[in-house]
């Protein structure tokens, strides 16, 4: 056991971080200090529900999946202030309004088909949407 933590010490000692100064090529989408707090707000409740279909997906529990799903949904969308809506750029919008549609999806195929290796197919294509958009966005405040 002294040797296996060790060994992983010096992994992870030796392991050289990625340069802090790296330049980020990330659009800047520059929010005020509000607005910035409901997209990174946003932001969580999907970390949340992805969570939770997970875990209710090992269960087979489609009842659940579908709840969460629709809770993450374009109603979700909905509450967005439009002067917040105006000051996001049009592909930051097209990928969010992309991933609330995706989880509608889910929530009417989880409810319709029952089929959780459709669901777990149809999440890792909404997370492709997720991945895509932090790839190409970086907020901050005004």
């Amino acid at each position: 056991m002294k040797k296996f933590i060790c060994l992983l010490a010096s992994l992870l000692l030796s392991n050289s971080p990625v340069e802090a100064d790296a330049e980020d090529t990330r659009t800047v989408i520059q929010l005020s200090p509000k607005h910035r707090a409901m997209v990174l707000t946003e932001m969580r409740e999907f970390l949340r529900g992805l969570q939770q279909i997970s875990e209710a997906l090992s269960r087979e529990d489609m009842d659940s999946v579908a709840g969460v799903a629709r809770s993450l949904g374009t109603s979700m969308s909905q509450h967005m202030p439009a002067e917040l809506k105006q000051a996001l750029p049009q592909g930051f919008r097209k990928l969010g309004h992309s991933v609330h549609s995706h989880f509608d999806q889910i929530a009417l195929d989880a409810e319709s088909l029952a089929d959780s290796g459709h669901a777990l197919s149809q999440l890792a294509h909404t997370l492709s949407g997720c991945v895509s958009c932090h790839s190409m966005y970086q907020i901050r405040n005004e």
